[in-house]
């Protein structure tokens, strides 16, 4: 709930098999999830890309 998403980011999604590989991710300066209400306890790869890319573009269109 916290993220800002104001300045210049990369967004690495991991694949919904095996994560994100541990050698870029400890290249990344932050690791983020996206909060999770009721019984599911994960999205698919598209659709957590889809969240993501939204938040940043509403953070930064708010700037304006």
């Amino acid at each position: 709930w916290n993220l800002d998403c104001r300045r210049n980011v990369a967004v690495v999604i991991g694949s919904e098999a095996t994560g994100i590989d541990a050698e870029l991710l400890s290249r990344c300066d932050l690791m983020v999830s996206i909060p999770m209400l009721g019984t599911i306890n994960s999205l698919n790869a598209a659709v957590a890309a889809g969240i993501m890319l939204h938040e940043i573009r509403r953070q930064q269109f708010s700037v304006v």
